[in-house]
């Protein structure tokens, strides 16, 4: 029997009455944690020794600690406007400080990129599986407790709970506990404002043992606030989003890459030309795949791990709009062009050569066909034959008048249960979570929230899902690429866990699996700063994520290289032609004096100026028009707030470079700016009145930054 209580530790006390004092806590990944459910956990193996907790989870999402007071001073008021009471997980502050006690342990399986560099126990406990391996590795470890935060709602009476953000691993769960030999107890802890996802995140109360639910411990949802898009992500994504078939699927993921890619394509299709002279302007490498980036008549279809903020713009925009079905006569008709989603003389004379409409219906057969929108809902079958709207019909759908009479009944009518995205989990902005509470009933209906054993692989239904997925692009991110095409995505070669593979090697695999599919990854072709500045793009790697005999597309600022099915001197030919002029030589050199190249070999002339210059150049006009906004949908800063983290950053960067960091100071010091106009500024990050030669130097920087933005008086 589902208990439902009102206070997180009587769940725990009936979590430890079911599967004893060895707990094995298993949590989604992101938004789904019950953070005061795990807390409850935790504090309870604080003052109680004899109880063993392991938490087994991913991305564990923290509020983030400014790095100073001059930081803290610009962040502070955003952290608390943003984050408001969001209760933090608990564990985390001793996690990486090493000071768990001995009876409580955590691993996780996905870290938020980079969060987890220099704490060597999360580095030690952290596993390494494909996402959608998850459900089963934590099962296989011993997870006896399974928390999740969920939604709720009564319609009619019928109560009944949602997975929300996070059907991803539960679902799979839920399915695979009767193979155990050992109880596993589910608890889920309720959430006002968590988004009630229809369809396969929607299940009853009775899948979990104990429910908490008490509006005290409704805090407010974690948001991921939207990030700038810089140039160079920009100039990748103008790239990727030309790779982008109308009538396609895509798959995108979070972060300002992300954003950028969906802002492109709604600069595609609202305003194709200007798109068209953007890509024409970035486009420079020889060889570049030549698609036909249209507008998007037919649309896209989303399948994704991740259902992130730039989808729902897309949807918003009327990008993603093109709808499957779970029915592979009616996919494949679809796609063929033999049938409409209108449901018409065409369609049943296709239905019935396929013999999905039968010539007699029973009982089964009209509920089939009656779900998907082909049969009228007022049709029934009885032992005479057929009625409609008491009509009496003979049960044979050849008959002329019982055919004409059907076609009359649904005359304007159209399928049913098309979704127009299936997505394994979701993450974003706060407005983000406000768009999925108030869905209207068509999106409701059109979105689907599921598992990732759907959405990250094909194995479930090869045929069905290799229809709907037609002209797939799954558009990822990479951290660095060697000459021979491999790509390290979440962790470096001296074995320090970045991120995770997450489901990125599921989904570069699919796209080697399915007809039409091609893999996108997107790699910023530098990091750093002056002295400190790197190629990405590397000779080789001692780490990867995804192999050489899986190298497809990949995409930086400066241009594509399709790298499928090419030999290893076409692909280093076409690395080379993507990488920073920086740094090309010295590949070109490695190539070659390596065997892989000939010695003769030049690189195209116009590949030769890939460089930053250049890309600003093209998109910083196109940033300013608003065409490339730097926050392509919106943002919780204020414009104030936006001038000084932009300035700050500046700042920083030039500090890393030391011959432009003195040239810029001693023009700093000899420049006078308007005290008065900035103090506002300088207060709001404590440089009014600064206390060190430091501290002063980086006021004058700053004031001679913001006069240069246009906020300051020159005096």
């Amino acid at each position: 029997m589902t208990e439902v209580v009102s206070s997180v530790e009587e769940c725990v006390d009936r979590a430890i009455a079911c599967v004893g004092k060895n707990i094995v806590l298993g949590a989604p990944l992101g938004l789904g944690k019950p953070v005061q459910l795990i807390n409850a956990f935790y504090r309870r193996a604080l003052v109680d020794q004899s109880l063993s907790l392991h938490i087994y989870t991913a991305l564990c999402l923290e509020v983030p600690k400014p790095g100073s007071h001059i930081e803290e001073g610009l962040a502070g008021p955003i952290m608390a406007r943003i984050f408001g009471d969001y209760e933090e997980l608990e564990f985390m502050a001793p996690l990486r400080r090493g000071e768990l006690p001995d009876n409580v342990s955590v691993t996780e399986l996905y870290f938020k990129a980079g969060s987890m560099k220099n704490v060597p126990v999360a580095q030690q406990n952290y596993i390494s599986s494909n996402y959608t391996h998850i459900g089963r590795d934590m099962l296989g470890a011993g997870v006896n407790v399974m928390a999740q935060m969920v939604a709720e709602r009564d319609v009619d009476g019928d109560h009944s709970l949602s997975l929300s953000s996070n059907p991803d691993v539960t679902l799979e769960m839920f399915d695979s506990v009767s193979e155990l030999d050992r109880e596993v107890f589910f608890a889920a802890q309720v959430h006002a404002d968590m988004p009630f996802m229809e369809h396969d995140a929607e299940v009853s109360p009775s899948r979990f043992d104990c429910i908490v639910r008490n509006p005290s411990y409704d805090r407010m949802l974690f948001a991921v606030p939207n990030a700038a898009v810089p140039l160079q992500d920009y100039a990748t994504a103008i790239h990727a989003s030309s790779l982008v078939c109308d009538g396609g699927t895509l798959q995108i993921g979070i972060g300002s890459l992300g954003d950028a890619v969906a802002q492109a394509c709604i600069v595609r299709h609202r305003d194709n030309q200007a798109y068209r002279n953007v890509l024409e302007a970035v486009t420079q490498v020889p060889d570049s795949p030549a698609g036909e980036p249209t507008e998007f008549v037919e649309g896209l279809y989303v399948s994704t791990e991740m259902f992130v903020n730039g989808m729902m713009q897309l949807v918003e925009a009327g990008v993603v709009k093109r709808k499957v079905y779970d029915h592979l006569v009616l996919q494949r008709g679809l796609n063929e062009g033999a049938v409409s989603e209108a449901v018409d003389a065409p369609m049943y004379d296709f239905l019935r050569a396929q013999g999905t409409l039968p010539r007699m219906l029973d009982s089964s057969s009209l509920d089939e066909l009656q779900h998907w929108g082909v049969l009228p809902a007022e049709l029934a079958v009885t032992e005479t034959g057929l009625v409609l709207h008491a009509q009496q019909l003979a049960n044979d759908l050849d008959d002329a008048a019982t055919r004409a009479a059907l076609l009359d009944a649904s005359a304007g009518n159209t399928l049913q249960h098309g979704r127009i995205l299936h997505g394994g989990f979701f993450l974003g902005p706060r407005d983000f979570y406000r768009k999925l509470r108030e869905l209207s009933p068509e999106l409701q209906a059109s979105i689907c929230m599921t598992g990732v054993r759907r959405t990250n692989q094909l194995l479930l239904d090869y045929p069905l899902y290799s229809a709907q997925r037609r002209d797939a692009r799954f558009i990822n991110t990479g951290m660095i690429a060697s000459l021979n095409g491999a790509v390290a995505s979440d962790a470096l070669e001296d074995g320090t866990v970045i991120s995770g593979v997450g489901g990125q090697y599921n989904f570069v695999a699919m796209a080697h699996d399915l007809p039409g599919a091609r893999s996108v990854l997107c790699i910023r072709s530098t990091r750093g700063q002056g002295k400190t500045l790197k190629s990405n793009i590397v000779n080789f790697y001692g780490y990867t994520t995804i192999p050489k005999h899986l190298r497809d597309i990949i995409v930086t600022e400066y241009g594509v290289a399709d790298l499928r099915g090419q030999s290893d001197a076409e692909v280093i030919k076409r690395m080379i032609n993507i990488a920073d002029s920086r740094f090309q030589e010295q590949l070109l050199e490695y190539a070659k004096s390596h065997g892989k190249l000939p010695h003769d070999y030049r690189i195209p002339q116009e590949a030769r100026n890939n460089t930053p210059e250049r890309i600003k150049a093209v998109l910083q006009p196109h940033m300013d028009s608003g065409l490339l906004p730097a926050y392509p949908f919106g943002t919780e800063l204020t414009e104030q707030e936006i001038a000084l983290a932009a300035s700050l950053r500046k700042i920083k960067a030039l500090s890393e470079e030391p011959t432009h960091f003195v040239s810029s100071a001693f023009k700093a010091l000899l420049h006078h700016g308007d005290e008065d106009a900035a103090r506002p500024l300088l207060e709001r990050v404590h440089l009014d009145h600064p206390e060190t030669p430091k501290e002063f130097l980086l006021q004058q920087l700053l004031m001679m930054e913001l006069e240069e933005r246009g906020l300051l008086k020159v005096s």
